[in-house]
């Protein structure tokens, strides 16, 4: 059997949301910063992200993780997060997963009661929290970097369904947040395909009207998608729900990490939630993640906050991947 582009993986999910994180044979991607690396494996190494992303070894919905070396003095690794669209710039249930993987794989010493490990992700530093009892990881919760409400009450063309008050909101990427029933939807009992549908003419209309910028870096300026939420953004002790569609039509099946903090940020801006309070987000599968509005900070001109957001990850396999030099569908292929 001739085993071509071997590449070996660990595969977790948290909430539900998997993570593929690479672990052997992805060749070195050089870069002085984390961002150049990120743009020397989109406009390089892309097949690579088909291979592992796409069918017959991912799916449509599939999500990744390259470990590479940190550019940050202070990170003990750096990552690249990959989907079927291309690169994030944060991924919150990706950074839980590896708090748990850097423990778990020596990467970071474990030490009782919190193990801190520190993720350079593409947005900036993310300190991961662990929980450990007797050198078994557990839980994890992460710091954000400075999220804030960059749109506040935009009215927007929604093909469909017409003028639609919006924010755009960045928790490590930019997000639109609109209320679900604003298209008579439920974000935990509507079919997943109709919401989809929905969040994507958000993200349209948003892309059509709105310019992002970011004071750190042009490349983090892109609208990543759009979180339908259930509209109860005023601070109470009953979880909220959204459901964060990224990419090209890509469904989070967690809470989104970078969504919480995102979604925070904005009820933050709008006086709803006050620092120090915490509140449970659910997915559209009833998984959750906590959310606190943990400290005030700034990015560039924008008043902004830092985010704590929780949650836990767990294994689910782990595999070899490899193409047979004649396997004609073996690079990767999506059905839709």
């Amino acid at each position: 059997m001739d085993k071509q582009q071997k590449i070996s993986v660990v595969d977790m999910h948290t909430g539900g949301e998997p993570l593929r994180i690479v672990t052997d044979g992805y060749p070195e991607i050089p870069g002085d910063i984390i961002l150049a690396k990120r743009r020397y494996a989109r406009d390089n190494l892309d097949h690579l992200r088909h291979f592992l992303m796409f069918e017959p070894r991912g799916h449509f919905d599939m999500y990744g993780a390259i470990l590479v070396e940190p550019s940050h003095p202070d990170a003990h690794f750096g990552v690249l997060f990959i989907h079927n669209e291309g690169y994030s710039t944060m991924c919150g249930h990706a950074v839980i997963a590896l708090g748990r993987y850097a423990i778990d794989h020596g990467l970071v010493e474990a030490k009782s009661p919190i193990t801190e490990v520190r993720i350079e992700c593409p947005c900036g530093l993310v300190v991961a929290s662990v929980e450990v009892d007797n050198g078994v990881p557990g839980a994890v919760s992460f710091d954000s970097v400075p999220a804030f409400l960059h749109s506040r009450d935009v009215t927007v063309d929604v093909k469909g369904l017409g003028e639609l008050t919006v924010d755009v909101s960045y928790g490590g990427a930019f997000y639109g947040l609109a209320p679900a029933s604003a298209f008579g939807l439920d974000v935990q009992k509507s079919r997943t395909r109709d919401l989809v549908d929905a969040a994507n003419a958000v993200s349209d209309a948003i892309r059509a009207a709105v310019t992002l910028q970011h004071p750190d870096d042009a490349d983090l300026a892109f609208l990543y998608g759009t979180i339908l939420t259930d509209g109860n953004d005023a601070y109470s002790a009953d979880p909220t729900a959204n459901i964060c569609v990224f990419a090209d039509s890509q469904v989070d099946r967690s809470p989104t990490g970078s969504g919480v903090t995102a979604r925070l940020a904005a009820q933050a801006a709008k006086g709803l939630i006050s620092k120090g309070q915490t509140r449970r987000f659910e997915s559209l599968i009833a998984t959750s993640f906590e959310g606190t509005y943990f400290a005030d900070a700034k990015c560039g001109p924008h008043d902004a906050i830092i985010a704590q957001v929780a949650g836990k990850a767990h294994y689910s396999g782990e595999a070899t991947f490899w193409r047979e030099n004649d396997d004609p569908v073996g690079n990767g292929f999506l059905l839709r």
